[in-house]
């Protein structure tokens, strides 16, 4: 079942940031979004992510956010801090910051900056023992498109075997599932968390590969409990029949609505005054927001009636 203490399991979902209608950080409405998700069954917590807009925070911001919500948090579930950098000793200082502040993990992607800017493999493995050496907690490397950078399974388990800190994985490149297993076979005991991402769309394939946490988008942890918590107790046939219930607004999610779709479910229901991206983000279309709250009202999930 999902445990809230080493090895981590279960549904640990990005926490979006909050604005107000002008920009502005909303912390009030902050607190609220994260009673919600605690609420509504999250096993832990990531903050900062991609999916939490990280990219139009200020480094105040980000300090801001981190002392808050993990203040608030107050030790109810663990919380994974994102603290990916291209320097190796600005992501330390964030990941000894995020530690001192009573995280449970990092989430770190390797070192990246715009389209072409990457670094070689042997720099990759110093950039993550440095980050190793700064920190006693784990680092979860995240496996994402975004960063344009190639991490075989035959790296990550190395980094696995010889980093010390380096023990979870979030996989959310093309053919996860296969990646997955792979490196599972490769790092053995090593692998601590093989995780799924990308908002869940691939969860049933990566479970059966053997994932054993999801990091979803923020807005219906409950929905995604239907999923893993049968299925890590060993009942893979109501697994698949959640699966096939709860696809439509992952879909939604992944394919449509993507980082707004959070805010809008939770403003919906009354958790927060504000759905607001931050400019240069583009606010969704109507119709998009009206095609994700179809969906959503036909699963009846906790976001629209927790403030109700």
């Amino acid at each position: 079942m999902p445990a809230t203490t080493r090895p981590y399991r279960g549904v640990f979902p990005v926490v979006p940031t909050i604005f107000t209608g002008t920009g502005e950080l909303d912390l009030a409405g902050q607190k609220r979004c994260v009673d919600f998700m605690i609420d509504a069954g999250s096993t832990g917590l990531c903050i900062l992510a991609n999916f939490s807009e990280q990219f139009v925070l200020t480094d105040d911001e980000r300090t801001v956010l981190m002392e808050t919500i993990l203040g608030h948090v107050a030790g109810r579930v663990p919380v994974i801090v994102t603290t990916t950098h291209f320097s190796t000793r600005a992501c330390a200082e964030r990941s000894r910051r995020a530690q001192d502040l009573g995280a449970a993990m990092v989430m770190v992607m390797p070192p990246y900056h715009g389209a072409t800017i990457r670094v070689a493999e042997p720099g990759i493995v110093e950039f993550f023992q440095r980050v190793s050496d700064a920190i006693g907690i784990p680092i979860m490397i995240q496996d994402a498109p975004v960063s344009g950078t190639a991490l075989s399974a035959q790296l990550l388990a190395r980094m696995a075997r010889e980093i010390a800190n380096v023990s979870y994985f979030k996989i959310e490149v093309p053919q996860a599932a296969a990646k997955l297993r792979a490196l599972i076979e490769l790092g053995g005991d090593a692998i601590e968390g093989p995780w799924d991402g990308e908002e869940a769309i691939t969860l049933l394939a990566d479970l059966d590969a053997g994932a054993t946490g999801a990091m979803t988008g923020g807005g219906y942890p409950d929905g995604i409990r239907q999923i893993i918590d049968p299925y890590l107790a060993g009942d893979r046939e109501a697994a698949v029949a959640a699966y096939g219930r709860w696809l439509p607004l992952i879909n939604v999610e992944n394919r449509q609505t993507g980082i707004a779709t959070a805010k809008m479910l939770m403003k919906e229901g009354g958790v927060i005054a504000s759905d607001a991206v931050r400019h240069p983000m583009p606010p969704p279309h109507p119709a998009a927001r009206a095609g994700l709250l179809d969906a959503a009202r036909r699963l009846d999930p906790l976001v629209l009636r927790w403030a109700r």
